[in-house]
């Protein structure tokens, strides 16, 4: 049975750096102590399982809606000034001038949480600052309704270890809420799956790969998964994975389709015991973008299964490939729902979607058109859309079932990150927010 869910809201700052818990602190049912670097700042874990045995997507927490740390003062939105045609769909803009996301934002992980009397939302996502620089930040916005958003703040930044896999910058894809019977804490634990870049650069046989791969917001940077842990969503340690340098695992061999980079690590909560990572690689052989599944009895050690989704035939919007996935198991049927970012032959990239009835295998495209696609007109997202997050709503909103966040670019580089509706449970295309109707 599931596990009442409290998060730890008794800090009273965020923090801008983490602790790293070593690989050889974990055991059959280890003890964790573990206090941040921030003075006055403590987050403690003691006798915490490695076998989760519950992850809640719309969870009831009355600690996390009183959180008071989250009601900050939101700034001011700089497309204001623009007409509302130009930023429909836009949820969350570039922060103000100099701040630590006013070059780049993207990779929106959105949560919900309910109670009896209020909801609120909390979205992770990754940003630059101003100068432009290499290295990315994790911010959290909260909301109320999911979309007018409060500003973030950071609540991690780059591994600081020159041996991490992660030391130029980190994105975050997926987190998954735990809780076990050994937990003996006030609260469930927070599993934040990212992926995190170093500074050794991606070996490329061609110049089209390097092409196809830099389009976009991609990094031409060797990438790996990796695991934080958290009590209340913004302070965080880092986990060491298997891989020497504190990833999760490595990439495949020369000879395997997913050697060259592992990214945008999304893990979905089967079942006790059973966890699946779906990630994405560039298939060298195929010359195509690649999503692939790994599974886990504790989400920390994985075995990789192959590849389960590849490039579209010629002329589609996919042809290129399918990158950044996010799947989400439909709570009336049970079946699979994956949305992901295809690359057509030009470099063009859109959303697209797929299901399965296990999320194992048998993976097909619910149509051959993406279900959200750039601006045909001159607006905020009238490059490209991708990075796409996928929530579904109560069964009473059956205009709006599900929602899909995404990050979308401007032509003139500009990032941002929308929000489209489906129309109830209907899946072949999305329309961009454009406010609530009563």
């Amino acid at each position: 049975m599931a596990t009442s869910l409290k998060a730890i809201n008794s800090i009273t700052s965020p923090i801008h750096s983490t602790t790293r818990i070593t690989k050889s602190t974990f055991s059959t049912n280890p003890t964790w102590l573990f206090q941040s670097k921030t003075k006055n700042v403590g987050l403690f874990l003691a006798k915490c399982s490695a076998k989760p045995n519950t992850n809640q997507e719309n969870v009831s927490s009355e600690d996390m809606l009183n959180d008071t740390i989250s009601r900050i003062q939101p700034q001011v939105n700089s497309n204001q000034d623009l007409p509302p045609s130009f930023s429909r769909g836009l949820v969350y803009d570039l922060g103000q001038k100099d701040s630590w996301d006013s070059y780049e934002i993207g990779s929106p992980v959105v949560k919900r949480y309910l109670s009896d009397e209020e909801e609120r939302w909390y979205m992770w996502y990754h940003g630059r600052g101003g100068d432009g620089g290499v290295k990315e930040s994790i911010g959290l916005a909260v909301s109320s309704n999911g979309v007018h958003w409060e500003r973030g703040e950071i609540v991690m930044n780059c591994g600081d270890d020159w041996w991490g896999f992660d030391t130029r910058s980190i994105r975050p894809c997926e987190v998954v809420i735990m809780s076990s019977a050994k937990v003996r804490a006030n609260s469930s634990v927070y599993w934040l799956y990212y992926t995190g870049f170093g500074s050794e650069k991606i070996e490329f046989l061609d110049d089209s790969d390097r092409l196809r791969f830099e389009s976009g917001n991609d990094k031409a940077l060797k990438s790996l998964p990796g695991l934080a842990m958290s009590q209340d969503g913004r302070h965080w340690a880092r986990i060491e994975g298997e891989h020497h340098s504190g990833a999760l695992f490595d990439v495949g061999l020369d000879s395997e389709w997913d050697s060259l980079f592992i990214a945008s690590p999304k893990v979905v909560f089967h079942s006790s015991g059973d966890l699946r990572m779906y990630y994405h690689s560039y298939d060298v052989e195929k010359g195509c973008f690649a999503i692939g599944i790994a599974r886990s009895r504790d989400g920390m050690k994985w075995l990789k299964l192959g590849k389960i989704v590849g490039g579209g035939g010629i002329g589609s919007f996919d042809e290129l490939g399918v990158l950044n996935p996010h799947v989400v198991r439909n709570r009336k049927d049970g079946k699979y729902l994956m949305v992901y970012e295809g690359v057509d032959a030009s470099g063009s990239r859109s959303i697209g979607m797929a299901i399965s009835s296990d999320g194992l295998k048998g993976w097909r495209r619910v149509q051959e058109t993406p279900v959200l696609k750039k601006s045909e007109e001159e607006r905020w997202d009238s490059e490209e859309v991708g990075s796409p997050y996928l929530v579904q709503m109560d069964g009473g909103h059956q205009d709006h079932e599900w929602r899909l966040y995404y990050r979308g670019i401007r032509k003139n580089g500009r990032t941002g990150i929308g929000m489209a509706v489906s129309q109830g449970n209907e899946f072949q295309s999305f329309q961009r927010w454009t406010g609530f109707h009563l």
